[in-house]
């Protein structure tokens, strides 16, 4: 099988897993918040059929896939009914953040194992100093390749997907914390601009999401290669 499939596979674990993080961060943070209705629809799992958006989850990233775009998207929308929550703007903020929090925590989690073991593999290490510093891809046969290839999938998928989602564009996270400190005209007319939200980030949110990511993204490759 071509190594570029391959990768995709691996970007593809990774993908399903870490939206269904996200998706259930949001459940569970709701929950904890006072609506189960997420929880009553059975989110609050790790199970990726339970978050999957047809659109989002499966055709954007096969487009990605087969444009070598890269591997973008999103899971069926977590349902939150805000009158559950007995302090709205608290809770709502807290709810929306949980989902990208949890990508950042799953993005340090993979950089720690990446520590990990290479510390306990030279060959590792390698592998790993090479796709952090200069983007060298590992090759050849041994275990280690496909699992230096899943967490390293793992730090830089989270970590877009944290930046991508806490982009203030309805629908996405960001934008229900920044509509709390709108009022008015303005709230009116950021809710209306919103309905094109995803349209416009198509046709201009390449450039942004770049801007955004890449500092996050150098931060973690350094910490990663500081701890080695």
């Amino acid at each position: 099988m071509n190594q570029q499939y391959v990768l995709y596979i691996y970007q593809a674990i990774v993908f399903l897993f870490a939206i269904s993080v996200h998706e259930s961060a949001h459940a569970w943070t709701a929950m904890r918040c006072g609506d189960p209705t997420a929880y009553m629809l059975g989110r609050v799992t790790l199970n990726p059929l339970r978050h999957i958006d047809p659109v989002g989850t499966v055709l954007l990233p096969l487009i990605g896939m087969f444009t070598g775009f890269g591997i973008i998207g999103w899971a069926k929308p977590t349902p939150v009914n805000t009158r559950n929550f007995k302090h709205l703007m608290r809770y709502d903020i807290l709810t929306s953040v949980a989902g990208p929090a949890s990508n950042l925590l799953l993005a340090a989690c993979s950089l720690v194992l990446m520590v990990v073991i290479a510390a306990a593999s030279p060959t590792a290490r390698g592998m790993i100093q090479g796709l952090a510093a200069a983007r060298i891809a590992p090759e050849g046969e041994s275990l280690l390749v496909p699992l230096v290839w899943l967490l390293y999938f793992g730090m830089m998928l989270n970590i877009l997907l944290a930046v991508f989602n806490l982009i203030p564009v309805p629908p996405l996270d960001g934008s229900h914390v920044l509509r709390h400190f709108l009022s008015g005209a303005a709230l009116t007319a950021y809710d209306n601009v919103g309905r094109f939200g995803i349209l416009l980030l198509f046709l201009v949110g390449g450039r942004v999401i770049s801007v955004l990511f890449s500092p996050v993204e150098a931060t973690f490759r350094y910490v990663l290669l500081r701890l080695m």
